[in-house]
């Protein structure tokens, strides 16, 4: 039986870093690990990211923005993560649907309703075991974020952090009010502390996740 662990939260927030350091923890462990993200983790959803993130697409419209998310995920779940779930491997996932309802509803404005109906087309029933949601200051991540962008040797993936202060403020709630309203799922965490103390507060509570699983299924 896989386990879906999703990693969410602002720009900048340091999920990446974490999810990255939580993947090699876990194969050290002995787990069999499938690490991935949204949008992409796969070839088709990769191109699809590049649109995505391209600064030079600012004049794309809401609507346009959530159904490329939704494409992307719907190549991604049925040739990466249900497959994997499938073999057994606990599958992490740098942002997931949660991302999609935080930014294209929360920060957005489309209807709540529009985006769980794409959500659940593109998934087919696939939902995360658990979410690791790294909370900070909106201020702070697009600091972080704007640094690592400025060090990238890569594609400048930065349309969303060109948008107002105000629209990430918007993100942070709406994640805030996801993780209230499923706090067995939500496992939230303070970006504001170092990369150590951030990991040392997930992998025990992530472990201890895996181990109540292996104890029911046996």
């Amino acid at each position: 039986m896989g386990y879906f662990i999703t990693f969410e939260g602002i720009e900048g927030c340091g999920k990446t870093t974490q999810i990255r350091l939580l993947a090699e923890r876990l194969k050290a462990a002995g787990r069999h690990v499938t690490l991935t993200r949204e949008p992409g983790g796969c070839a088709i959803a990769d191109q699809i990211r590049s649109i995505l993130l391209d600064a030079g697409n600012r004049a794309m419209l809401p609507h346009a923005e959530l159904l490329l998310y939704a494409a992307a995920r719907a190549q991604h779940v049925g040739e990466v993560v249900k497959p994997a779930l499938d073999g057994g491997n606990v599958v992490l996932c740098d942002r997931f649907t949660d991302a999609t309802i935080a930014y294209q509803s929360s920060g957005r404005g489309i209807d709540r309703g529009t985006v769980d109906t794409l959500n659940s087309l593109a998934c087919g029933g696939v939902r995360p075991d658990l979410t690791v949601l790294i909370d900070c200051d909106p201020a702070q991540g697009l600091e972080r974020a704007r640094r690592r962008i400025e060090a990238s040797s890569g594609p400048r993936e930065e349309r969303f952090e060109l948008e107002a202060l105000a629209f990430h403020q918007r993100v942070r709630d709406g994640y805030l009010a996801l993780a209230a309203g499923e706090p067995h799922r939500f496992l939230i965490v303070d970006g504001s502390g170092s990369v150590e103390r951030i990991a040392a507060a997930i992998t025990p509570q992530v472990s201890s996740r895996l181990e109540e699983l292996h104890h029911a299924v046996r």
